[in-house]
Parts: C-alpha cells; structure tokens; sequence
C-alpha cells in the first residue's frame, strides 16, 4: 500500500490555470508495458472558497476492479466528473489508456463508458429506442446496435419493460439501462458513481454479475463508493479519498493491511470519529 498526502500546497494557495498538460505524451506506453488505465497528475478543483479535490497523483491499473472509496463530501465524484471529462479542473492532468482527456477529448471518450451520479436520461424514450439511440450516436452499425441492445436488454432483465417509457423505470430499471448505454460500444474503461446506490437487492446482483463479467474479460472498471462492505466483495484494487487527496492507494489487500476488514481500516485511514451516539446522553426512553 502507497500512502500520501498529495498536494504539497496549502488550501488557500493560488490555483494555476489548467493547461492540459499531458504527464507523457499521447498515446505512450510506460517502459515495462502499456499504459495505465488512469493516469492522474496534480489534480485541483476549488468551487469557490471549497477546495474539493487537492492535487492528487493516482494511476489505475488496468483490466482491474477498481473501487475509489471516501466518505461523503471527500471528492470522490468530482474527482470522476474531471477523469471523465465532464468537469474542467483548475489545474492537473488526466490519460486514459495513455490519451490526454482534455486534448483529445474524441478519442477518450469513445474508450470509456460513465455512469454518472444523478444519472439524467432521455426519459420520453423507452428503454430500447434509448439504447437504440445511444448506439447509432456511438456509430455503430444498425445491425450491430439492434444485436448488443437485445443482449443488454435480456441479461440486465429489462426485456419485459424495452417498450415503456423511461421516465416510468424504477431507480434500479434507471440504473441498469444506464449501465447498458456506458457498456453498448463496449468501452476500454467503465466509470460508474455509486451504481449500487438505491438499487434492490436483486438488481444489485444482476448488475454486478455484468460487472463482473466485463472485469474477468479484459475491462476495467472504476466505480466510487462509501459501502466498504460491497466495494470489499467487488474490488481487487483500491484508492482512499479523504478531504480531496488520496491517503492510501494499491491492492485490496495491501490497503487492508492487519485490519479486520476494509471497513476497519478506511475508518483508520480517515480518521474517523467512532464515539458514535455516546455523547447523546439524553437520547432513549422517549421524551422526557
């Protein structure tokens, strides 16, 4: 496990313009083999006085689960909104698979998939003219685009709901057609924020089975969550955020250390309170 503090400035340091800076050049290779799936230099985004995300380095493997974990308000999805493009840093750099998101925005984006936070859908489409949609957009053929939505659609257990309206889906219907438009031009790297969040338990199962499937077959998956239980089951490879920099980051294990669990050692690593309730000594009993 790699720890650090990243970002030598302090808060209220002057923030330089983003530049675009590519940490090597486009398209390389490191010297030992190809690129990361992520590369991530001296990343700052401030809203405001608010310093959300602090100068991080980071690189993600490739072909791994990847679980980018934090408590709430640590960064973790503005910190994908700017990997992914859809949010301009104030400073830093980011590759994907070895390109430069921000100079050669095109080409990055047809190697990704994201399913963002606060998903936002084409909601007067069904779900089949949506993947439809998504698919001719991505300029894949007619044929192919019709082949791959009836796969996503039957694997994800959406077969039954293709021709109702979107805006009629449930939380988790929403989130599984959202992971089927992120995965119909079968991108290098998938970016999903909180996908399990407010999913039942039976279409939590069904999208990790597609996880997992698209992992085990040369994919990689990076996907932010505060559930250490789930990104414990899920994830071979983990980086922690607190306060808008990353304080541990490699393997699973690694990152785990002697503690019991993730969870045990995330709470270390953010130094969390764990006094809990203890100093509520009026709550219990009723109103009194």
């Amino acid at each position: 496990m790699e720890r650090s503090q990243e970002g030598a400035r302090g808060e209220t340091a002057r923030l330089e313009p983003y530049h675009g800076r590519p940490a090597a050049p486009d398209g390389a290779a490191d010297a030992d083999g190809p690129p990361p799936a992520v590369r991530v230099r001296g990343l700052w985004k401030r809203f405001g006085e608010q310093v959300a995300v602090a100068g991080i380095h980071l690189e993600l493997p490739s072909g791994r689960f990847v679980g980018l974990v934090g408590p709430n308000g640590a960064g973790k999805t503005t910190t994908l909104s700017m990997i992914t493009g859809l949010l301009r840093p104030d400073d830093g750099a980011v590759q994907i698979v070895g390109r430069d998101v921000w100079a050669d925005p095109v080409a990055v984006k047809s190697r990704i998939g994201v399913l963002p936070e606060g998903l936002r859908l084409f909601e007067r489409l069904t779900g089949r003219e949506l993947l439809v949609y998504t698919g001719r957009l991505r300029g894949l053929p007619v044929a192919e685009v019709d082949r791959r939505t009836g796969q996503l659609l039957n694997v994800l257990d959406l077969s039954g709901s293709q021709h109702k309206l979107v805006v009629d889906y449930s939380t988790g219907m929403r989130k599984k057609i959202g992971l089927a438009a992120a995965l119909l031009h079968n991108p290098e790297v998938l970016f999903l924020d909180e996908p399990f969040e407010g999913v039942d338990p039976v279409s939590a199962q069904v999208i990790r089975g597609v996880l997992e499937r698209y992992t085990a077959t040369g994919g990689t998956v990076v996907f932010s969550s505060h559930v250490m239980e789930l990104v414990e089951s899920l994830c071979d490879w983990v980086a922690v955020m607190a306060g808008g920099r990353i304080v541990a980051h490699g393997p699973l294990a690694e990152v785990r250390g002697a503690a019991p669990s993730l969870q045990d050692a995330f709470l270390s690593l953010v130094g969390a309170d764990r006094r809990g309730g203890q100093d509520l000594d009026w709550l219990g009993g009723g109103p009194r």
